[in-house]
């Protein structure tokens, strides 16, 4: 009995070509900065699939030095961070020239109305809640890169 390829798996096929393209071609950045050491090596690997070049950081700290010396596309922010909470590194990337466009996606379990108002009055891009899908993060991250993303439905 032949067997024929389903709607899902060509969408998937689809996708996955556009992945492959983008690998090969000039990578953008996604820098994490996440404090919760799965979170952040789970956000990671989503982004890898999706053909970005990923760094990432479990400490507040060294972010602000990372995004100036790596000047990544984008960055993906937890609020929730033991030393500098993560709307405070926003709003100093708000304030520096070298780092001001570098779009922010919130990914935080912090999900009451105020405080996704905060982090978008503080400049972020998008607020998204935990937990985050991967369709919803890579949508998130291509449209903050200005990325055309996936357009077949997937």
């Amino acid at each position: 009995m032949d067997s024929f390829p389903t709607c899902e798996s060509i969408t998937l096929m689809l996708s996955l070509s556009k992945e492959i393209h983008r690998m090969t071609s000039n990578p953008k950045t996604v820098l994490i900065i996440e404090d919760e050491a799965d979170a952040a090596d789970l956000f990671a690997e989503m982004m890898r699939v999706s053909g970005f070049r990923v760094l990432k950081t479990t400490r507040s700290a060294p972010a602000l030095a990372m995004m100036t010396t790596e000047k990544p596309d984008v960055v993906i922010l937890d609020i929730m961070m033991p030393e500098t909470s993560g709307l405070d590194i926003l709003r100093e990337m708000r304030v520096t020239p070298e780092l001001e466009m570098i779009p922010v996606v919130v990914v935080s379990a912090k999900s009451m109305p105020v405080d996704i108002k905060t982090g978008m009055e503080a400049g972020a891009f998008t607020y998204l809640t935990k937990p985050v899908g991967f369709l919803e993060l890579k949508e998130a991250v291509e449209q903050a890169m200005g990325l055309p993303g996936d357009r077949t439905g997937s």
